[in-house]
């Protein structure tokens, strides 16, 4: 599990973006450091997030299979479909998909119409555990009360234009 190291005595990314500036100028300086931020607080909120879901035997990425499963209508997908979702690759859902079933939160079935396939299928402690993990992510901010909600809803927006912009989604 991911675990973010106490406080840094100095920002490293400023410090790079110092760096940046005197060999390449602010220009080029000024989306390096925007980038290298995004990853940094990516990093940051996985840690988070994984150490409030550890409680439920879960990482980030099991809980997203969880209620990715949650909201379909028959708490069921194709693996392949999981993986698709979650922009993760096959063996990544089987590994999600293992560890889950190993801890009795999925259970695999097969297509009921396509025999190649094999379906992921939320089970009722799984349907549990997803549910109380939720609480707790939702009553945290999901580690983002840092920001207030206005913050929020301005960084999600930002972010979407960028994901636009590089083809994520269409639509």
């Amino acid at each position: 599990m991911s675990r973010v190291p106490g406080p840094l005595r100095d920002d490293p990314i400023a410090e790079a973006r110092r760096h940046w500036t005197t060999r390449w100028g602010p220009e080029p300086a000024r989306p390096m450091a925007a980038v290298t931020s995004i990853m940094r607080v990516q990093q940051i909120l996985l840690a988070r997030l994984n150490d409030a879901l550890r409680a439920h035997g879960l990482t980030f990425p099991r809980y997203e299979a969880l209620m990715l499963l949650s909201f379909t209508r028959d708490g069921a997908l194709p693996l392949g479909k999981i993986g698709e979702r979650l922009q993760v690759h096959r063996t990544s859902v089987t590994n999600i998909v293992d560890k889950l079933e190993q801890d009795g939160l999925v259970r695999r079935v097969p297509h009921e119409s396509d025999r190649r396939a094999t379906l992921a299928a939320l089970t009722d402690e799984g349907r549990r555990v997803a549910g109380a993990a939720t609480l707790e992510l939702n009553a945290a901010a999901f580690s983002l009360g840092a920001l207030p909600p206005e913050d929020q809803e301005q960084l999600t927006a930002l972010l979407e234009a960028v994901r636009r912009a590089e083809g994520d989604f269409v639509g």
